[in-house]
């Protein structure tokens, strides 16, 4: 196995190499919960490495190079756990608007492996933001006068959820429901009619959330699971993110932008216990290490690029910090 460097704690070991050669080395059904962005087919170029999933030559090229990866998350994921792939759509022609199915493509490999798609979530995104970021002409609002139909939504991102086929023989069970919110905003405006402000509800409820065993006493908890429980989360924090401007390399970065930590630390939540292993393949600046270690999991990371993962293990210095503040936030809950 080649392997340029590892970090090995005792709750968290992250890899610098490839996470082919990394991931043979684990157990079967080791895995209880799997977050990852995975390279996406061209839309975006990480490094000049020839193992690189984001260099190959095309489409069909990489989705047999990230076949091999599902059929490894396949074996060491346990039955009826749960394995997220945060994609979206990738824009082929920027000329004529073509959309290539890219999620539709991940489904069908997973399905091939033992996977069910579990669940679909949309990640929002702010069109004029997405405007002045890619700088696509199909969101430029001239179109609307001069020929709409070259018009073009901001494209959002989604969540697959698949869980591996079999029985789950550890429930993920939160008795007291959720203590903690993360996002933006946590009322709609009928949620606030019924409810009042944010800020009210934790006054009137947080007292409730340590009492017994009984989740049905957390009404925080659920003002929290009904935000969550939508299709289209609109309310995630882009600028959430781990520092990662220093991991930068100008002679080969195309791209590098960490997920938002508030995506991870929902599907921590939602799909672990305390304690548990949580795995991403492609770990970047650290972002699914972190969220998972600082909420009391554990974790592995397999970064290929130097300088992301020099990054990483700054980044994780501060995990157990934010760790030991979200207990203390939790108590004064």
């Amino acid at each position: 196995m080649k392997i340029k460097d590892q970090l090995i704690k005792d709750n968290y070991a992250i890899y610098n190499g490839d996470c082919m050669d990394v991931i043979k080395t684990l157990e079967d059904e080791s895995i209880d919960l799997s977050v990852y962005s995975p390279p996406f087919a061209g839309l975006y170029n990480y490094s000049s490495s020839e193992k690189d999933f984001s260099n190959c030559n095309s489409k069909e090229e990489f989705m047999s190079q990230y076949e091999f990866l599902i059929k490894e998350m396949a074996r060491i994921t346990k039955k009826g756990r749960i394995n997220v792939v945060h994609c979206q759509d990738i824009l082929t022609d920027t000329t004529a608007h073509i959309l290539y199915d890219f999620p539709h493509e991940i489904i069908a490999l997973h399905k091939k492996y033992g996977f069910n798609l579990h669940n679909r979530i949309t990640i929002w995104k702010e069109p004029l933001e997405v405007r002045m970021r890619t700088m696509v002409r199909s969101l430029m609002h001239k179109n609307i006068a001069e020929d709409s139909t070259m018009c073009f939504t901001a494209i959002p991102d989604y969540l697959l959820v698949f869980k591996k086929i079999g029985e789950n023989k550890v429930k993920v069970k939160n008795p007291l429901g959720f203590k903690r919110y993360y996002g933006e905003t946590p009322l709609l405006p009928a949620m606030e009619k019924k409810y009042g402000n944010w800020e009210h509800i934790k006054i009137k409820y947080a007292d409730n959330t340590n009492e017994g065993d009984d989740h049905l006493k957390n009404k925080l908890s659920q003002i929290i699971w009904q935000r969550y429980a939508s299709s289209v989360w609109d309310d995630i924090r882009n600028d959430n993110i781990l520092p990662f401007r220093d991991s930068r390399e100008e002679d080969d970065e195309k791209h590098v932008h960490p997920l938002q930590l508030d995506i991870i630390d929902r599907i921590v939540e939602l799909y672990s216990n305390p304690n548990e292993v949580v795995l991403t393949p492609f770990m970047g600046v650290g972002s699914e290490v972190f969220s998972p270690v600082s909420l009391g999991r554990k974790a592995i990371g397999i970064e290929l690029k130097d300088s992301y993962y020099k990054q990483a293990i700054l980044n994780m210095k501060e995990a157990e910090n934010r760790f030991t503040e979200s207990e203390k936030q939790t108590k004064l809950f």
